[in-house]
């Protein structure tokens, strides 16, 4: 017990000692009036999406994107936050025939190659394009962070905002993310947002009602239906109760054209998403045209799909590579064509890979049958080798 009691004592002495706080400093820090976190009490306050936040969420806070590819960061303030409207109306966005899934290009690094981005938006524009969607699923906005996803939107309004309706895939299976980026989108200028349904994490009809309720008030929204990567399909039922809201533009359709003649018979604006459908969706069953994969490799010729009339003789002359580009899920295909045609470097955010030898022949075959000056680009087309191809891993 003693020995006990004297290993106690130089515990006591072998403690450091630290100095005790003022007093008189603790009186004040007890009289201070406690104020409760503005979280508890705003019900518009919302945390900052990952690294990203608009300091104060109004069409005053510009972000100067277009020259860098690192987005600029802004300290994140805890305000109320103001609910950002479009200036673009939604009639502006129904009237649209043919819309790009604009492929986003890549540095050797995994960066994003403005350069080379910059030159496929001037392709679209001179090919009559009338708008893009950025950051959609062709455009690899899956493997984007947030601040990439904003900075490439802010940077396509700054550069080319003037000439074609930028509409940002700002669609989230989190209602969270989705009012945030939609916020941050509206913010820096996009015309309209994309929106798909909360896909993997899936909800209730009534769910899917109130997901879309949370955005639509913001601006132009487009509906994307794409049961087969969503795992649910957006039901009549749902888009007939959303199609209230005077910002509901129309629906990127997927499922078929019958479904898109049910909603065009009602009034609904719909645009094809598939694009070996569109041309009898524009024609015999009342889509207003498409949002397209294809476009990005000839958009003179889609254009003209959407614009000149019936055409099944160059509908048909389309076809083929309509199907190699579908052959692997998009865009394994797109990345791999638009790389053989030279307009983008060989490189792919993994986990997309190119497509294998043989059907890269199988293109270089089907550029000559099309003609090569119907394509984006002006280098002959090419195989290139397996070793041609860098793939990231970490961006």
């Amino acid at each position: 017990m003693a020995i006990l009691k004297s290993y106690g004592v130089r515990l006591r002495e072998s403690t450091p000692q630290f100095p005790r706080p003022n007093l008189c400093d603790n009186y004040k820090r007890r009289n201070v009036k406690w104020r409760s976190p503005q979280a508890a009490v705003i019900p518009n306050f919302h945390l900052p999406m990952r690294s990203f936040e608009v300091k104060n969420s109004c069409s005053s806070s510009v972000i100067s994107t277009a020259s860098s590819y690192a987005p600029t960061r802004i300290e994140f303030v805890p305000k109320i936050s103001v609910l950002v409207m479009s200036l673009t109306s939604a009639d502006d966005i129904k009237s649209l025939r043919l819309i790009t899934a604009i492929k986003t290009p890549y540095l050797p690094d995994g960066r994003f190659d403005l350069e080379a981005y910059d030159d496929l938006m001037h392709m679209q524009i001179e090919n009559g394009a009338e708008a893009v969607i950025v950051g959609g699923t062709t455009g690899e906005g899956q493997l984007m962070s947030w601040d990439e996803h904003i900075m490439l939107i802010g940077h396509t309004v700054n550069c080319f905002g003037g000439s074609i309706k930028v509409i940002g895939n700002t669609g989230s299976n989190s209602t969270r993310e989705a009012i945030h980026a939609t916020e941050q989108g509206f913010a820096v200028g996009m015309h309209a947002a994309l929106h798909i349904n909360p896909y993997y994490g899936k909800t209730s009809l009534d769910g899917l009602i109130s997901h879309f309720d949370s955005v639509l008030p913001m601006g132009p929204t487009i509906i994307y239906n794409v049961p087969s990567r969503t795992g649910q399909d957006i039901p009549p039922r749902v888009i007939n109760n959303v199609a209230q809201s005077p910002n509901l533009a129309g629906i990127k359709e997927c499922v078929g054209n019958n479904r898109i003649e049910q909603y065009t018979g009602n009034g609904i604006v719909v645009w094809s998403g598939n694009d070996d459908q569109c041309h009898d969706a524009r024609w015999s069953h009342g889509a207003t045209g498409v949002i397209s994969v294809t476009s990005n490799l000839v958009p003179g010729l889609m254009r003209e799909l959407m614009f000149g009339g019936k055409n099944p003789s160059l509908n048909a002359k389309l076809l083929p590579l309509i199907e190699w580009l579908f052959q692997e899920p998009n865009p394994v295909g797109l990345n791999t064509a638009l790389a053989q045609l030279g307009v983008v470097r060989p490189v792919f955010r993994l986990p997309y890979v190119p497509l294998p030898l043989e059907k890269r022949v199988e293109f270089v075959n089907l550029v000559k049958e099309i003609g090569r000056e119907n394509f984006v680009g002006k280098n002959d087309v090419q195989v290139l080798d397996d070793d041609d191809f860098i793939l990231v891993g970490r961006y």
